[in-house]
């Protein structure tokens, strides 16, 4: 539920049609902002809002911009830049070894098992899938924007670009709780 509330201002953002992007840039910033709100007076640690934080920070300025400068040609590298300001967060989250979704994952996990490598480990991967999902939608969404192509492939990879690593994320947190799972009942049986 955390991917979907940090990620729900993006989406909005990349579906909302490109003639209209000042305002999705708007609505995406109000989300953004409801959401670090709603987080910080859950008293949620800013480890798990790290997506929020750089949303936040990307949102205002491309309002600002938007509104400033409406008619701007950058208007249509925005998916492209969108999803490489996320690969940007997801690679230095990664680089300073505390990839986004390690904070996430506290949320819902006892803290038993937070400096376990498995668990650590598990969350680098799932990052990682984030970040090079990331940086192709907006290596695509880059090309297509210099070609001059239809909004409907930018729209589309840039939707593929959430749901894909989600389906990961689900799966693969799958996979490594059933992997804990066998490794606990090995130990156990010693």
């Amino acid at each position: 539920m955390s991917y979907l509330l940090a990620f729900a201002p993006w989406i909005v953002y990349a579906v909302v049609p490109s003639a209209q992007w000042k305002w999705a840039a708007l609505t995406a910033l109000v989300l953004t902002g409801a959401t670090l709100v709603a987080g910080f007076a859950r008293h949620r640690p800013a480890a798990s809002l790290i997506i929020e934080l750089g949303s936040v920070v990307f949102f205002a300025a491309t309002t600002a911009f938007a509104f400033a400068v409406p008619d701007s040609g950058l208007r249509a590298y925005m998916p492209a830049i969108s999803s490489l300001w996320l690969a940007l967060i997801s690679w230095f989250s990664l680089a300073i070894r505390q990839p986004f979704t390690l904070g996430i994952a506290k949320l819902s996990q006892p803290r038993e098992v937070w400096d376990k490598p498995l668990f650590i480990r598990t969350n680098v991967i799932i990052t990682l899938a984030w970040a090079v999902a990331f940086t192709l939608s907006g290596a695509i969404n880059l090309t297509c924007a210099a070609a001059g192509a239809g909004t409907t492939i930018v729209v589309i990879v840039h939707i593929a670009s959430f749901v894909l690593p989600m389906l990961f994320t689900v799966r693969y947190v799958a996979v490594a709780q059933a992997r804990a799972a066998r490794l606990q009942a090995a130990a156990a049986e010693r």
